[in-house]
């Protein structure tokens, strides 16, 4: 069982509702589920759901449930946001939940632009960070990795907010390449994240027809494939289920956060 399960990029049957491909972006509300591999070996599935927005207000989600013989990992992570002009994703809040074997924890960001600052705290360690517009959180920043992707941007260079740490990450164009996967056949875009190392690879193919929905992630470590993350079904449209309420234990509360610096 990994150590961790990457939560960057882990959808092919339309249920349009409604909506029409050609009528998506990256912020039409969507689901999208993925089968979650170890090696050859299923471990789970995965799902990403946008809702839809509250005025200028998104909500994106994701939850997992993967396990190996009697490990296992469940995941719950809430990203909050607003959009500025046409393609600035501005984060607000951020939150994680694990459950499963081993210790459980909890990490919250809270991104608190009047005060110049971001708050963190992963497990029982808090921090601060000076706020800055390209400071992401690692959820939301697959949303502006696909805008910036619409928008034909060149440079492909993300900073987060992860785990109490500021962590910088670069990803490379590989080319283009037709992708068949059980839940069928699409035209992508290859990419690879840039390590100075090729002891740790990581793969990750996207749709341009698809709003650049991802497609697949492959990971390796010292050239053996870890993890294989296949789409697996997706939805264009709002989904059944309602916007969850903030709630003070899966976020910080800035006023709170503020108070106690």
């Amino acid at each position: 069982m990994p150590r961790k399960i990457p939560t960057l990029f882990a959808i092919s049957l339309l249920a349009a509702s409604g909506t029409t491909l050609a009528d998506t972006t990256v912020l039409t509300p969507h689901t999208a589920e993925y089968q979650v591999y170890y090696g050859s070996i299923e471990l789970g599935r995965a799902r990403y759901i946008l809702e839809a927005p509250q005025g200028n207000f998104f909500q994106y989600r994701f939850d997992s449930d993967v396990g190996l013989l009697m490990l296992s990992d469940k995941r719950h992570i809430l990203s909050e946001f607003t959009l500025e002009d046409a393609n600035q994703l501005v984060p607000m809040r951020y939150s994680v939940e694990r459950t499963g074997t081993g210790p459980s924890f909890r990490e919250q960001a809270a991104f608190a632009k009047g005060q110049n600052v971001v708050h963190s705290r992963y497990k029982d360690e808090r921090a601060k960070f000076p706020y800055d517009n390209q400071l992401f959180d690692p959820l939301m920043v697959q949303l502006q990795f696909r805008l910036d992707m619409q928008a034909h941007k060149d440079e492909l260079h993300y900073t987060m907010v992860k785990e109490g740490e500021v962590d910088d990450y670069a990803f490379k164009i590989v080319g283009k390449e037709r992708v068949n996967i059980e839940s069928g056949s699409y035209q992508t875009v290859k990419f690879e994240v840039v390590r100075d190392s090729k002891k740790r690879q990581t793969f990750f193919w996207m749709a341009p027809d698809l709003s650049y929905l991802p497609i697949r992630l492959t990971h390796f470590e010292k050239g053996s494939k870890q993890l294989d993350i296949k789409l697996l079904n997706y939805r264009f449209g709002p989904s059944d289920e309602k916007l969850q309420p903030t709630t003070e234990q899966a976020l910080v509360d800035d006023k709170a956060s503020n108070e106690e610096g």
